[in-house]
């Protein structure tokens, strides 16, 4: 995994002419872009026109409708997977994860019929061809998933081991199934051109039982090779199975096995099916020819077929350390030198020959996604085969794949939410990467930004969660929606941008003399402690609700406060003061000659502080308002007095 053995194919983007224009390109986390540049190359022809912008993206996998549902189901069971950690021992160990294998296989199985349907019914060539390709690929995947669960999970001993690849092929080569339909249905299905075909694949699968049904068909319509009919299917019924649960030995099986062939070797020499060259085909076959197996190479479509009907009739007791040897020279039979190994026949190769490295290396040159190789070798992992395997650049193998292919995921505008879980199982550089791709992730929507502060605040990354904030409130001052804009700056903990929208809503209160939000600010709690501004604007707040409920003293002592104690910013000192004239003015006499007094002092400190050009600039209406302050005091400090001293004189 360290280095590519072959050079990464070349990408034509359809419109570049980069012979006429130089071109530039940006790396982005998932995608390129590739733009025209206004430097032309030399000795090119100089052309009017617009300058094109192309995004060329890493992962077009997770924009397909079917495959999404591969990307949704799959993270079911990798979650449920890591979630078992604590896995049971032994055998109960083995078979949930034979169990997560299955599920794998059947999600990926379902996608491939939902897209075969898709490539059926479409109309457009060209859906259809890039629907067929999918299907094909799919395919090539549940086969390679199926031989690695195999050999790898379920790890089948000798014996049992031809049963599960007899198994194998059959799920992945069922052309025979149509074909029978065909010849049953038949007026005479002995006659029909594809009869023997028939059969001999069915023997090719070791499908007995179905082989001698077919058989049965040719002893009723020729009584001539009824005879002959007879011993074939005599031989194929008594044909030695190690079937699952069977308690007899490996040397017992071969004991019998050894007998049987000596016997299909007795009746061949003995000419017993001279006359009939598709019988004498079939019992060559049964002793294991290599060549007569090969004569029906056409029919058997694929080496890795050849090689389990030859180890069938050949060597049914193999080893699993034996495959190797086995598999590379039924690859070089059934190719003869006439073509090159596919990409497929290197991976299927390598995991006959145990490399499990090399299968995960092979698969992830070939495959166009890393959906394939992050499930499979994580589920390798739990089986215990990659702890030795570490990366040149500190992460294990099973983490590099799960953070590529997590971070293929977070290029999509709504599979990102499956990438969280697989990044938080990535012990090593997970909360690294999900950090850098999260702050990437467009917060279009307050909801969706909801959704990923909740995400980071489960995950104590504070960096981000203040990040977040910030925009969402810098988005909210742009709309002029104050109060989300203030309740973002809140759970960002921003002082100082909590100080700008209190002035804002206390600006929009001057001018409008109304409150906006009145719930938030009403319910500020212990968040008004954030800053002096946000404070003074929650108590101002409690100060206009204390006298909307007529109690006017304790308003009273509140405004003073705010005033004395500097909570007020001296430019709204002028506000509280007017807004003090109403309880100067109540028949009962609210503030006591000591709070007239403070009143006064902070009403000379407002028009002391003042420049002498300030003071030229003060129009007439703030003169009358100071004034009527000064007016309202003094009245009400007489009558404070009087009522003081009548109290004290009683």
């Amino acid at each position: 995994m360290e280095e590519l053995d072959v050079e990464p194919p070349l990408t034509l983007i359809p419109g570049v002419d980069s012979n006429r224009k130089q071109m530039c390109f940006a790396w982005g986390p998932g995608e390129m872009l590739v733009y025209e540049t206004l430097f032309p190359k030399e000795h090119a022809e100089k052309r009017p026109g617009c300058p094109n912008i192309f995004i060329v993206r890493k992962d077009q996998d997770v924009y397909s409708q079917t495959l999404r549902k591969l990307f949704n189901e799959s993270h079911g069971i990798f979650v449920g997977l890591q979630r078992s950690e604590e896995e049971l021992a032994g055998k109960s160990r083995k078979a949930q994860l034979v169990r997560v294998s299955k599920n794998y296989r059947s999600v990926i199985r379902a996608c491939m019929e939902e897209m075969h349907q898709l490539a059926i019914s479409t109309r457009d060539p060209e859906l259809q061809c890039q629907h067929s390709t999918q299907v094909s690929i799919l395919s090539a995947m549940e086969l390679i998933w199926n031989l690695c669960e195999i050999l790898f999970v379920e790890v089948v001993p000798a014996g049992h081991l031809l049963l599960h690849l007899l198994d194998w092929v059959r799920l992945h080569i069922c052309d025979v199934d149509s074909m029978v339909r065909e010849v049953l249905s038949s007026e005479n299905p002995s006659k029909h051109k594809d009869f023997w075909n028939a059969v001999d694949i069915f023997v090719l699968q070791g499908r007995m039982d179905d082989a001698r049904h077919l058989l049965s068909k040719e002893a009723s319509a020729n009584p001539t090779s009824m005879g002959m009919c007879k011993i074939l299917d005599d031989l194929m019924k008594k044909m030695p199975i190690l079937t699952i649960g069977n308690t007899q030995t490996l040397t017992e099986m071969e004991l019998k096995w050894q007998h049987w062939h000596e016997e299909c070797q007795r009746y061949l020499q003995d000419g017993t099916f001279a006359s009939n060259p598709h019988m004498e085909s079939i019992c060559k076959i049964l002793l294991g020819d290599e060549n007569t197996i090969l004569e029906k190479k056409e029919l058997m479509t694929t080496w890795y077929h050849f090689l389990v009907t030859r180890l069938v009739y050949s060597h049914p007791t193999v080893k699993p350390v034996e495959l190797r040897f086995y598999a590379q020279s039924s690859l070089n039979l059934f190719l003869g030198g006439e073509s090159s190994p596919e990409p497929l026949d290197s991976i299927l190769m390598a995991a006959f020959e145990f490399e499990i490295h090399q299968v995960i290396k092979e698969c992830s040159i070939a495959l166009s996604n890393w959906w394939f190789v992050a499930h499979l070798a994580d589920l390798l992992d739990h089986c215990k085969l990659l702890q030795s395997h570490n990366l040149y650049f500190g992460s294990n193998m099973r983490e590099f794949l799960l953070l590529e292919y997590a971070s293929g995921l977070f290029s999509h505008h709504s599979l990102w939410q499956l990438g969280v879980d697989y990044f938080d199982h990535c012990p090593e550089y997970g909360k690294v990467y999900l950090e850098l791709h999260i702050e990437r992730i467009p917060l279009n929507t307050e909801q969706k930004a909801l959704k990923v502060l909740r995400i980071c605040e489960q995950r104590q990354m504070h960096e981000q969660v203040r990040s977040i904030c910030k925009i969402m409130a810098m988005k909210a001052v742009r709309n002029n929606r104050l109060g989300s804009a203030l309740s973002w700056s809140i759970r960002a903990k921003d002082a100082a941008f909590a100080t700008l929208i209190s002035d804002r809503f206390l600006k929009d209160y001057c001018e409008r003399g109304s409150f906006s939000d009145l719930d938030l600010i009403d319910n500020l709690g212990p968040s008004m402690l954030l800053s002096d501004r946000l404070t003074f604007l929650g108590k101002y707040r409690e100060f206009h609700r204390l006298y909307g409920e007529k109690r006017f003293s304790e308003a009273a002592k509140l405004l003073l406060m705010l005033m004395t104690a500097r909570i007020a910013p001296c430019s709204f000192w002028m506000t509280l003061l007017i807004d003090a004239l109403p309880l100067l003015e109540q028949k009962e006499v609210i503030f006591s000659a000591e709070q007239t007094y403070e009143l006064m002092r902070c009403l000379e400190d407002l028009t002391a502080g003042k420049t002498d050009n300030q003071k030229l600039q003060v129009d007439d209406f703030e003169t009358t308002k100071v004034e009527i302050l000064r007016l309202a005091l003094a009245r009400n400090l007489a009558r404070a007095i009087v009522k003081e001293g009548t109290l004290e004189g009683s």
